[in-house]
């Protein structure tokens, strides 16, 4: 198989072009499989090195991007997210390096026992083999998966959205240089070379070359993953996140917490989309903290509660309850108190991440406890989910689902186990 990069856009048959690339991997993840820690290790740094080396032309390569963007009429919130600055393509290099100082799990043994038998039985930490990723916008995901692929054993087919061709491809010419430097396959990172729709058709079936899939994107692409696919996927679909302040909070604190929750960035899954307040501090929070987002030109909509107290928002509708606006509009509705918030959040939120500002620990625990996310806060911003806050060096996506994988998916999360048993001769009776 020829370098996917390499390959013409455009292709005409999308089919047989993935069977190659699929084929290709599933050769690749038997070699990654083997490949000791120093070889993986040194591709990371290797691909470190040739991102920040040819810094210049990934930033030559998205403006291309940024410009074709821009005349298709791309929103504000994609164009961000498309958008590589010196600084971003530092940290792309910056995560591939934090990866490889991460623990190898690869072939490490756990819950090792010995059975009545004779017999020790326990667990091997494997990958999961081919792992397909399709993304939108974000080329900073291409580096990112790529070395949490490589680091976790696995061979992977990264196919990002047609905005970021060119970026992309850039990108993955600094990783095929940073493989074949150490003597590992290119083809153990493929990204697909054409923007034909098909192609992710093509990918989200085809059981016998791929492991897993994860997407990244919109909730109409992770729809449409989620009902053709035939692969297993790990996914999220919304980040309805909320933030609760406590009639316990310390107000300063809340504050903000609130408004880096929603402000920091509008367009990222991890933002605040819904803010929680209890009826005895509304009064004293809400009118501080809303200034401060209509002064950063945050619509808001709120209950008759919160309208109220604040003459510039808007009555809020069943519908912004339920909804991610990736954007500068918080709904926001005052409660009674924990229960409430509690059971609003498990009625309207995603299960992605939900934060309490409260100095009282027993209702912290509480919170913790009964909030059904993946990632569930306490005095900090919802903005800190995320894979490299975390010490995973990098997220590949972040999971909802109640699989393995739940929350921000770093290197354990794309590896499974298998049972292992060592005997000395024993046969069963």
């Amino acid at each position: 198989m020829t370098d996917s990069s390499n390959c013409e856009v455009g292709m005409e048959n999308v089919k047989k072009y993935m069977k190659e690339v699929g084929q290709s991997a599933r050769v690749a993840s038997r070699i990654m499989a083997q490949a000791d820690t120093a070889a993986k290790n040194q591709a990371l740094l290797a691909i470190a090195d040739e991102i920040e080396r040819h810094s210049e032309q990934l930033r030559l390569a998205n403006h291309q991007d940024m410009k074709t963007a821009k005349e298709a009429g791309l929103d504000e919130a994609s164009l961000d997210r498309l958008f590589l600055s010196e600084k971003s393509v530092a940290g792309m290099a910056e995560g591939l390096r934090q990866i490889a100082q991460l623990p190898d799990l690869i072939g490490s043994i756990t819950d090792l026992n010995y059975r009545p038998s004779g017999i020790q039985v326990g667990k091997m930490r494997v990958p999961l083999g081919v792992i397909g990723i399709i993304y939108e916008s974000r080329p900073n995901v291409t580096a990112d998966a790529a070395g949490l692929c490589l680091k976790s054993g696995n061979a992977a087919i990264l196919r990002g959205g047609s905005e970021a061709i060119h970026s992309n491809q850039a990108i993955a010419a600094c990783i095929h240089a940073g493989l074949r430097a150490v003597g590992l396959p290119e083809t153990a990172v493929q990204v697909v070379a054409t923007t034909d729709r098909a192609a992710v058709g093509e990918l989200i079936t085809m059981r016998d070359y791929v492991d897993v899939i994860v997407p990244r994107g919109g909730k109409s692409l992770i729809e449409r993953i989620s009902r053709d696919a035939k692969v297993p996927v790990i996914k999220h679909l919304d980040g309805i996140c909320h933030v609760y302040i406590d009639d316990e909070a310390d107000l300063k604190k809340a504050i903000r917490i609130a408004d880096n929750a929603k402000t920091h960035r509008y367009g990222v899954c991890n933002a605040m989309e819904t803010l929680l307040v209890a009826h005895s501090v509304a009064a004293q929070v809400l009118p501080p903290l809303c200034q401060i987002y209509l002064d950063k030109g945050v619509e808001l909509r709120g209950d008759a509660t919160a309208c109220a107290l604040i003459d510039q928002m808007h009555p809020a509708t069943l519908d912004d309850w339920h909804t991610e606006y990736l954007a500068p509009i918080l709904s926001i509705r005052v409660v009674d108190g924990m229960d409430e918030a509690i059971a609003h959040i498990n009625t309207f939120g995603s299960q992605h991440t939900d934060s309490i500002v409260t100095e009282n620990y027993s209702k912290a625990m509480r919170f913790l406890r009964e909030v059904d996310s993946s990632s569930v806060m306490v005095n900090a911003s919802t903005r800190f989910a995320d894979g490299f806050e975390y010490g995973l060096g990098a997220e590949i996506g972040i999971s909802t689902d109640k699989i393995h994988a739940r929350g921000p998916v770093g290197l354990e999360g794309l590896t499974s186990q298998k049972y292992i048993v060592l005997g000395s001769g024993q046969i069963r009776t």
